[in-house]
């Protein structure tokens, strides 16, 4: 299968998607991390990919969203961005928001 079927079959079975270095448990890159806590504090369900332990879906991602950094965020099959931009909308409250209307379950009250 080729990566973008790949990423594709990811962001449409999970409704959180991080495209990562390392894993939620273990960031590999500051950038990373910082999502992680974000969608930690939020309580989203996120599911972690990789990027380190595939090439082929590392380069693959950059091409799928025409963004060339890693990480990328997917809620609900919809590219979100990366560190900076769901920094920006956690802070304004917007990710909190977007995570809710796509219906995912948040753990966590959400400050909105």
């Amino acid at each position: 299968m080729a990566a973008k079927e790949r990423i594709e079959k990811l962001i449409a079975e999970h409704p959180v998607v991080l495209f990562m270095k390392g894993t939620p448990q273990f960031p590999q890159c500051g950038f990373s991390g910082q999502v992680i806590q974000i969608l930690d504090y939020l309580g989203a369900p996120v599911h972690g990919v990789n990027v380190l332990e595939d090439d082929e879906i590392r380069q693959g991602v950059k091409e799928f969203a025409n963004w060339p950094t890693i990480p990328q965020l997917y809620v609900k099959g919809e590219f979100i961005g990366g560190c900076d931009i769901t920094r920006e909308m956690f802070q304004s409250g917007e990710l909190a928001s977007v995570l809710k209307d796509a219906g995912v379950e948040l753990k966590a009250a959400a400050k909105a």
